[in-house]
């Protein structure tokens, strides 16, 4: 049975458990359970980190903890009792492991590997607290650096800060809220400055010397020094080197290594040096000979010098090498450091090149304590201590040191009869009382123990020698007296013996009789002549003996004319020994009475140290004095006892304090020295207000503080003594003294007076005198005696006055003194704290002050354990909100919106005060109840007053909501304040319901509420969705979801509003949208109704929603550009998706409404630009321009515009558009992008708003700036026809306001524009179809294709995969078809991507004669909406024998929403069509495309444009080579036979029409060779010959003897033209082999196609034509298939293969120019064009053959992926093959005689009438491009054209000369070479000059697409000037049912040739000048 356990609450898995069994619950090892139940083994229970799976485990796998459990029941909490520290450190650690290993995932090595040490590290720590064995210091330590630890891991990982107490986590709820910001703020100081350590040492590690001469022992001595004041700083450190220059005893670490302790901050200057000074132990001379001597004497050998300020830099022990420099001469061995210094190089030099002493220095900082623990290995290995000479900065108390330094200065030798100076040496001892050496007393430095005596450095040959050796004595305190220090003087001799001469000593004693020891300072010592056999053992002797010149008798003469001496300086560091005699003689008093009074007044004098050292002595002394005499001496012991007291407060001192405490509670026993101290210290205050002369004054109140120590500690050893006699009368002492201290305070003065700086003087020690009077009175008579002090300050004061800040400070440490603690007295002072505080605050000054008092208030007030509160807490909760809560809101506001301080100092106690105050208003509003805030209510007099509080609140909490409040990983704080603020927030909402509404409702009032509750609802830190599990759990625990408590909070407020809703309505739709982009479900539940009754409201007031709407839009959208673009962000945009789209609330509230359609429409639109927007926030956040960005886009822009008509997004997104463009370099695109704009504008002087970049100007200023930014970025896109217009336009205005400078400089820009146009080479772009499948794709591009303009040079491999990396996750599909639904509906990404060929538009240029291929390059690839793509397939049974006869192509032409180039690369494919080519119709083609290009070429030659022949050849040669292997033949043997005939009766006319193409193909190639004959050179003449013999062969395969009469007829020579071709004829169309150029007949069949590309299959066959030797077999093989590299790298014609008309064919002088005319007359339709431009031959444009270039060599036609007019646009040829019976014989009658055999014309029958071919097409009719009844006709190339289809051929010329309109040439342009603008032929041409053919008049009952369709939101409307009519845009225009009227015509020379053209139209009248193109859609 299932028992629920009592005791067995918490345990931690100790194996893993699987949980196989039923209702098992699986568990990892080291996973945390609560348990439930308990039942024979088993536990019932669930781990702590999913509380929600409940399940049953073996009791046997847990190891049971301690627990405490709160809330037992259901939903009980269970608590582990264990260390805090350990607790913390557990959670921490498993929120660190998730977080650990996504650094690995990210890669973010570095922080990995650190944090993954640490984490080991703090659990070697939680080991070691877990075991318990623990010192209690050591353990602090451990925590310390536990809590350390994990703070460092918390801030790496942007974890919270951790508030903590004593190294445990703070429950924020057990303290006040200032006590929290206070830990809060010291931690996070902590973690942001390391306070700087006052206290510095220097670490030195001797590792070598590097010298050449090497050989002997060395000393080397390093100290510190003063370069400023010139004196070491430190004693010296010894260290020992072998011969070797290697540490003597390098085991011993502590002989090479010490630490430099003590140094002050002031010694790390640049003036501070580290010196090294060495002496060698050798021979007297470095270079001597070694000899039988083995005497060792200390020689110099060099010193180094290095600034300590180097050192500062290096943070690790950097390893120094230091030069060694030498003397020049010994003499100067003593200051060779300071010539070092001062670089007096002329007195020292390098003593070897190759010299240096190899040291590590290090400077380390803090205390010595803090040293131990940080660098516990340096002193576990020892290190030797260097100390300071003197005391350090900071006197410690019970520091210990009696040190003697004495300096070997130098001395005065007489030669002693030499002949030489002298080598002196001196021998050092220290001898006791009994004359004995006292052994190891002598040092040399640190690092080496205590010698027995010292030997000084021999200087040679030197009567004067200077050694400058410092020595140390470390004596006992004890044996000081009677010692002396004996110096012994030997001379050195070189001789061989070495001998070591005495001739004299000297002696110091160490301590005077009278106790002073030897004075600091210089001493010249006399002395004393002996011989060498003296002994001086008996010191006795000599003791007596003078010992110094400056204390010798007066008698004797002989010492004194002794010319010998020897100078030393001593120095004492002692804390027990004194040298000073006037302390001596204070401590000794009672020895001399009569010097009391000296002694007293001397005591000012002595050195602050030495005071202290004698403290307790010192005390004794005076208050012994003053208990003897106090009548005579008790001012002066008082003054005494000031001077001490305040000694203690300098810094160096300050540690003597407890020295002092504890004199007074153990030592001090002066019983009656209260009355003498009370007495005088009411004497000097009564004298404060007459004296002159208050220093001494200020001086005796600043030590009041200990005084009152005194007197309250006599007093209770007088009570202790007499059993409390007489204490009435020291009450009324204190209470007189207290009076005489109220009336001086009382004095008002004005400035800054002497009394006003007495006055604060008192005021700053005031405070500590609390806890010595409450150790005599009551907590209330302290209490009283400080209000009624605090009270008597004067009450008027100057703002200035110092006396008002020190008033704060007082009041501060009274808030801070155990008497406030007390609520007794609390009670009593807190109405004066209060009142100075609102005084403060109300006048905004020493506010750092204020708060810091308001924080120490506030947290004294604390609640009971149960949460109950004291009647005495509450009301003092109810005078502070009374006095204090108003003005501390005003004070927030205040300094809230001040600018911050500039100096980083400033800043940080600025944000500190703001910092502080808001936690005393959470603080105070916290402690408020029910109680509080009804009195706070109802105590406002007025509406106005309450409402004005109410709006400082809710102001106020919008202050606190700010991130910037709190630094980011204050989450703690946050979550406090937001529990204070909604609290707060409930209690008045209360407030606001009763008296802001009906009558008396304020808008205001309502608004900030509404407003706050939004930012509070969407403040980061609420989000708990972004939060870890257990600080969520942890969160919602505390404080539940703050978020829908408020949430309910609007709802129910909105609820109550009636009809005062519509004043928020539409204000308050943007901020509640933002409260349902939180992702919770339950708040957005609350705020769908507020939506609905939204809009229910305004359907009410308006009867529609368009406010609703548009703010909706507008808040969607700038919630976008607000920058919230983080991964958050993204998420909550998800969320509004639902709520717009499949929520059910929303949508189901409408459709029970009346008003259900146009509600759910609103939600369909701001679901769709949701969908839009997050798009478009997707692609942003890309890192790079790409096409994804600019498609969105333009997606977001075109919504803008064509559904919601919102102006101004629109106009912001042309603009974002334009910026990507530019980014992106696609200068044509952001043309035609900032068109959109320009074309919003009139060119008028409506003044226009500062907008974007944009200043303030006029509508025509910001239209010209825009022309003149879109011709700069036309020109750089290379698109300058579209710039000229633009210009034109721009000219037409200048001209008109008379602005001629412009003008010229416009006209000159359009020259430039021409000049460019014919000049440079422009790149011909490729176009690609690319379909976006499945369900990933964002929602623009989603189940859509689109065609794209490629960048330059980029080919399709290229191009697919640029779209592979845009979409990395993209699957690219290996075949052209279609896919099905399955791909549509998939959960991923296909791509399909093949090139498409282009129809262009427009055909009048392309067609013309004489218009360069620089002009026509332009119309090529511009302005397209229609692309082709071919598929070559086999119908029926395929015939291996000739695959000629089953195969058809599939032309599939796409038609785009918009022309391509405009404003985005790429456009959708808004139509698809599709059709069929047949097998005889392919070959038509394919004959005539071949034809064409043959014509081209000879044209060419003839003309002399080809460099070389060699083109011309390589297409003779395929075509004959094909032709005789069979090409041709194949045909015939496919169509001519009598079965094809018969089956197919259909097509006799199309098999006519195909012998007619063989039969001229036959002639032209003769042609071609008579002209290949005169060009070719020598060496080809060969390969000519064998073309001549082949083509004879080729004419008997096909069964011509002669040409037929209608060939042979044609009278037209080739010298005069290119051939020409029928009016009405078959569409001519481009092989991928060569460009070919033949007109379109109406063939039925044919009709029905527009021009395409040739399949591959269709293709094979032209391969015999071509002399292609692929077989049909790989023919086929050639289809796209998965195992091509690219999606289809074939789809792409070759490059190679443009050709455009000869020029020279177009002019020729040796045809008439009436001839030329007529030629031109009859020239094809305008829409003779190519289409399909797919290019599979990846070539630079560099490395495609010009037009002259071209042959026949060129991509086989059975290329499935190529396309018919392949880059080449050969215009209809010139020659004369009109269809019209009579026009032959007017050419024949007007030729010249030709050079070459004539072409003979072909029949007239071969072209049929248009009425004939209207009645034979089977197909749809074409779509006229103009709603006009007579525009030139442009029909589609993917409709049935009875007449005019269009031109295959890329480069085509030509005029309209298909019976529609005759648009003649002008002279000019003939005689120039160029060619004028064309006309515009576009939008409203003009009418044709004579009646339409029948095909034309009847062609077409379906308008052209772009006429018949809105367009899209960025076509341009065409160009508008005063003195040129444009017509409106498109979307505006009522098309016209009359012609436009003509333009006047540019200048230009009129034709004098006369010839009739078609209609009526006289060709002498001059072409009009075109309407501009809109260039949009251009």
């Amino acid at each position: 049975m299932w028992i629920p356990t009592e005791h067995e609450k918490y345990g931690v898995v100790l194996a893993s458990f699987r949980g196989t069994v039923q209702h098992g619950l699986p568990l990892e090892i080291g996973d945390t359970v609560q348990i439930l139940e308990k039942c024979e083994g088993w536990y019932r229970g669930f781990i702590l980190k999913n509380p929600n799976v409940k399940g049953i485990f073996p009791c046997s796998y847990i190891h049971l903890k301690n627990a405490v459990v709160k809330n037992k029941g259901q939903f009980e909490t269970v608590i582990p009792v264990e260390d805090s520290v350990i607790t913390e450190m557990t959670s921490t650690l498993r929120e660190w492991g998730a977080m650990w290993k996504q650094l690995y995932v990210k890669n973010e090595g570095d922080l990995f590997h650190r944090l993954w040490h640490v984490m080991n590290e703090i659990l070697d720590l939680r080991r070691q607290v877990l075991v318990g064995h623990l010192t209690h210091d050591r353990m602090k330590d451990v925590k310390q650096h536990i809590t350390a630890r994990l703070d460092w891991g918390n801030e790496q990982l942007c974890l919270d800060l951790v508030p903590r107490r004593e190294f445990s986590m703070v429950d924020p709820d057990e303290i006040s809220v200032t006590e929290l910001y206070r830990l809060m703020e010291h931690r996070h100081r902590k973690k942001e400055t390391a306070t700087p350590a006052s206290t510095h040492h220097l670490f030195v590690h001797v590792k070598s010397l590097m010298s050449a001469n090497l050989g002997e022992e060395l000393e080397v001595f390093f100290h510190i020094y003063d370069g400023r004041e010139n004196r070491p700083l430190s004693e010296r450190f010894f260290v020992r080197l072998s011969k070797n220059g290697l540490p003597k005893w390098p085991e011993k670490t502590e002989r090479q290594c010490t630490l430099f302790v003590d140094l002050g901050s002031s010694d790390l200057r640049k003036d501070v040096y580290i010196v090294v000074h060495i002496i060698r132990i050798g021979r007297m001379g470095a270079g001597e000979k070694k000899n039988t001597c083995s005497v060792q004497y200390r020689r110099p050998f060099g010193c180094a010098v290095v600034s300590i300020a180097d050192l500062l830099t290096a943070d690790s022990k950097d390893d120094h090498l230091l030069k060694v420099y030498a003397c020049n001469t010994e003499i100067e061995w003593y200051q060779i450091h300071e010539n070092i210094i001062k670089k007096a190089n002329s007195r020292y030099n390098l003593s070897g090149s190759n010299t240096g002493l190899a040291v590590a220095l290090q400077l380390l900082h803090g205390d010595m304590d803090q040293l131990r623990r940080e660098y516990m290995g340096l002193f576990t290995r020892g290190v030797c201590i260097t100390k300071k000479l003197g005391f350090s900065d900071i006197i410690m108390p019970g520091e210990m040191r009696n040190d003697l330094y004495m300096t070997l200065e130098k001395g005065e030798f007489e030669k002693g009869g030499k002949s030489v100076a002298r080598n002196v040496e001196i021998t050092v001892n220290v001898l006791d009382a009994d004359g004995q050496i006292l052994k190891g007393y002598v040092a040399a430095g640190s690092g080496e123990p205590g010698a027995d005596e010292y030997h000084s450095l021999v200087l040679y040959h030197n009567n004067s020698p200077r050694w400058a050796e410092q020595i140390k004595l470390p004596i006992p305190v004890d044996m000081f007296r009677g010692s002396h220090v004996r110096f012994e003087f030997r001379h050195c001799s070189t001789k061989d013996k070495g001998e070591k001469k005495l001739f004299g000593y000297s002696f110091v004693p160490l301590m005077q009789e009278d106790g002073r020891t030897l004075p600091d300072g210089t001493h010249e010592l006399i002395i004393h002549k002996c011989d060498e056999n003296t002994s001086l053992a008996d010191c006795s002797r000599y003791l007596k003996l003078p010992y110094s010149k400056a204390n010798l008798p007066t008698n004797s003469l002989t010492l004194k004319g002794n010319k010998e001496s020897f100078w030393i300086t001593s120095f004492l560091c002692s804390t027990k020994l004194t040298q000073n005699g006037d302390m001596l003689d204070l401590l000794k008093w009672r020895a001399h009475p009569e010097r009391i009074n000296d002694s007293l007044s001397k005591l000012k004098e002595i050195d602050g140290s030495e005071i202290v050292k004698f403290l307790q002595d010192t005390l004794d002394t005076l208050f012994g004095i003053l208990d003897e005499s106090s009548q005579r001496y008790s001012l002066k012991v008082f003054d005494s006892l000031v001077h001490i007291i305040n000694l203690l407060q300098d810094s160096k001192f300050q540690h003597f304090k407890p020295v002092m405490d504890t004199y007074i509670e153990s030592h001090f026993a002066g019983a009656l020295s209260y009355r003498d101290l009370i007495k005088v210290l009411k004497w000097y205050v009564d004298r404060i207000v007459e004296a002159e002369h208050q220093d001494h004054i200020q001086q005796v109140l600043k030590a009041s503080d200990y005084i009152f120590k005194y007197i309250i500690q006599s007093r209770r050893l007088f009570s202790l003594a007499t059993g409390g006699q007489n204490e009435e009368e020291f009450r009324a002492c204190i209470l007189e003294l207290f009076m005489s201290i109220r009336f001086f305070l009382s004095q008002e003065s004005k400035g800054i007076s002497p009394v006003t700086q007495t006055q604060a003087v008192f005021l700053r020690t005031f405070p500590a005198i609390y806890s010595e009077l409450l150790k005599f009175f009551t907590v209330r008579d302290v209490a009283g005696f400080v209000r009624e002090t605090l009270a008597s300050l004067p009450t008027v004061v100057q703002a200035d006055s110092p006396l008002e800040a020190v008033k704060l400070q007082c009041i501060s440490k009274t808030v801070e003194s155990q008497l406030y603690i007390n609520p007794e007295s609390r009670c009593i002072l807190l109405p004066v704290v209060l009142r100075v505080l609102h005084t403060c605050l109300q006048e905004q000054r020493d506010l750092v002050m204020c708060a810091r008092i308001f924080t120490t208030m506030l947290s004294l007030i604390k609640k009971e354990d149960n949460g109950t509160v004291e009647p005495a807490v509450s009301e003092e909760v109810e005078l502070i909100v009374e006095s204090l809560l108003e003005v501390l809101l005003k004070t927030i506001l205040e300094i809230s919106n001040r600018p911050q301080p500039a100096g980083p100092a400033m800043r940080l106690q600025f944000q500190d005060v703001t910092g502080e105050f808001v936690a005393c208003l959470l603080a105070l509003l916290r402690h408020m109840s029910d109680k509080h805030y009804q009195k706070l209510l109802q105590a406002f007099n007025s509406k106005d007053d309450l409402r004005d509080f109410l709006l400082h609140v809710f102001t106020v909490f919008r202050i606190l909501i700010r991130p910037e409040m709190f630094p980011k990983d204050w989450t703690v704080m946050r979550l406090v304040t937001n529990n204070v603020i909604i609290t707060t927030v409930l209690y008045l909402s209360d407030a606001l319901r009763k008296n802001f509404l009906n009558d008396k409702f304020d808008y205001k009032v309502w608004d900030s509420y509404f407003y706050l509750s939004v930012i509070f609802i969407n403040q980061p830190c609420l989000q708990l969705e972004s939060f870890s599990p257990s600080k969520r759990k942890k969160i919602l625990e505390k404080y539940g979801d703050m978020r829908v408590m408020m949430g309910c909070e609007i709802f129910s407020m909105w609820q109550n509003l009636g009809e005062h809703k519509l004043n928020f309505i539409p204000a308050m739709i943007g901020p509640f949208l933002e409260v349902t982009l939180v992702p919770q479900p339950d708040l957005r539940n609350v705020m769908i109704p507020i939506f609905h009754d939204m809009m229910d409201w305004e359907q009410r007031r308006s009867g529609n929603f368009k406010q609703v709407e548009a703010k909706l839009i507008d808040k969607l959208d700038s919630l976008m550009s607000e920058g919230k673009g983080d991964e958050t962000y993204r998420e909550l945009f998800n969320s509004i998706i639902p709520l717009f789209g499949p929520y059910p609330s929303l949508l189901k509230k409408i459709e029970r409404e009346t008003w259900r359609e146009s509600g759910i429409s609103l939600i369909a639109t701001v679901t769709r630009l949701m969908e839009r927007l997050l798009d478009y926030r997707d692609c942003m956040k890309l890192g790079e321009v790409d096409g994804k960005k600019i498609g969105c886009t333009v997606s977001l822009l075109n919504f803008y515009k064509t559904e919601l008509n919102k102006e101004e997004m629109y106009i912001r997104y042309i603009h974002k558009l334009y910026d990507l463009h530019l980014k992106a370099q696609n200068y044509t695109e952001a043309s035609y992008t900032l068109l959109l704009y320009d074309e919003l504008l009139e060119w008028s002087d409506r003044p226009l708003r500062e907008f974007l970049n944009y200043p303030m100007q006029s509508e025509w200023q910001r239209k010209e700036y825009l022309h003149l930014t879109i011709i700069q970025n036309f020109d750089r896109g290379k698109c300058w026809e579209n710039g000229i217009i633009l210009c034109r336009e721009l000219a037409d205005q200048y001209e008109s306001y008379y602005d001629y400078r412009n003008l010229s400089k416009m006209r000159m820009m359009e020259a430039s524009l021409y000049d460019k146009i014919m000049d440079q080479q422009r790149l011909e772009p490729e176009f690609f179809r690319v379909g976006f499948y499945g369900k990933k794709f964002p929602f623009f591009l989603r189940n859509k294709e689109f065609v794209c303009r490629g960048h330059d040079y980029e080919r399709l491999e290229a191009f697919q995969q640029r779209m592979l990396n845009e979409f990395p996750h993209a699957i690219a599909m290996q075949h052209v078809n279609q896919p099905d639904q399955t791909i549509y509906q998939a959960d991923a990404q296909y791509l399909q991507i093949y090139a498409v060929t282009p129809i262009p538009e427009s055909q009048d240029v392309l067609q013309r004669d004489g218009v360069p291929d620089n002009i026509k390059s332009f119309y090529k690839f511009n302005h397209i909406w229609k692309f082709r793509y071919d598929r070559p397939f086999h119908k029926g049974t395929k015939d291996k024998e000739n695959e000629f006869k089953s195969l058809w192509v599939e032309r599939t032409t796409l038609t785009l929403v918009q022309s391509l180039p405009g404003i985005s690369r790429w456009f959708e494919v808004e139509k698809r069509e599709l059709v069929e080519v047949s097998p005889l119709e392919n070959a038509i083609e394919v004959i005539e495309n071949k034809n064409l290009q043959l014509r081209t070429l000879i044209t060419q030659c003839q003309s002399r444009q080809m460099q070389n022949i060699n083109p011309l050849t390589m297409c003779l040669n395929g075509v004959i080579d094909a032709a005789v292997n069979g090409g041709l033949a194949r045909y015939q043997e496919a169509f001519f036979v009598k079965d094809y005939i018969m089956n197919h009766p259909e097509d006799g006319d199309k098999i006519g029409r195909l012998r007619e193409l063989m039969f001229e193909q036959a002639h032209i190639l003769e042609y071609g060779l008579a002209v290949h004959e005169k060009y070719v050179p020598q060496d080809m003449r060969p390969l000519h010959k064998k073309l001549v013999d082949q083509f004879h062969l080729m004419k008997s395969s096909l069964g011509i003897q002669e040409f037929p009469a209608y060939v042979r007829a044609s009278p037209v020579p080739f010298t005069n033209g290119s051939p020409r071709t029928y009016r009405n004829s078959v569409p001519s169309i481009i092989s991928p082999d060569a460009g070919r150029g033949v007109a379109r007949r109406s063939y039925p069949a044919v009709n029905r196609y527009s021009s395409s590309s040739l399949s591959s299959q269709a293709s094979n066959e032209v391969s015999n034509i071509t002399g292609q030797s692929e077989s049909s077999d790989e023919v086929f093989n050639m289809q796209p298939s998965p195992s091509t590299s690219s999606l289809s790298s074939n789809h792409s014609a070759s490059p190679n293969v443009t050709s455009s008309a000869p020029s020279s064919a177009r002019g020729s002088p040796q045809m008439a120019e009436k001839h030329k005319h007529s030629r031109e007359n009859a020239c094809l339709s305008p829409r003779e064009r190519p289409v399909s431009a797919i290019f599979s031959n990846h070539l630079d444009p560099a490395q495609r053959a010009p037009a002259h270039q071209i042959g026949d060599t060129t991509l086989p036609r059975s290329d499935p992926n190529l396309s018919a007019p392949d880059k080449v646009r050969p215009t209809p040829s010139s020659w004369s093959l009109d269809s019209v019976k009579e026009r032959a014989p007017s050419f024949s009658d007007n030729v010249s005689k030709p050079i070459c055999p004539p072409i003979p014309p072909r029949p007239q029958h071969s072209a049929s009438s248009a009425k004939n071919a209207r009645s034979q097409s089977p197909g749809p009719m074409s779509r006229s491009p103009q709603k006009t009844a007579m525009p030139p006709f442009t029909p589609s190339p993917t409709e049935c054209q009875s007449t005019s289809l269009v031109s295959n051929s890329p480069v085509l010329s030509g005029s309209y000369s298909s019976g529609i309109s005759s648009l003649s040439r002008c002279s000019v342009s003939e005689a120039s070479g160029t060619e004028l603008p064309a006309g515009d032929h576009l939008s409203h041409p003009l009418p044709p000059p004579g009646p339409l053919p029948n095909s034309i008049s009847s062609s077409s009952d379906e308008p052209i697409r772009r006429e018949n369709k809105t367009p899209p939101p960025y076509s341009v409307y065409e160009r508008n000037n005063p003195r040129r009519p444009v017509p409106l845009p498109h979307s505006l225009s009522i098309p016209p049912q009359t012609d436009p009227p003509a333009l006047p015509p540019k200048p230009h020379q009129i034709r004098t040739g006369s010839m009739k053209l078609d209609g009526n139209a006289d060709p002498r009248v001059p072409r009009p000048r075109p309407l501009p193109r809109k260039v949009s859609q251009l």
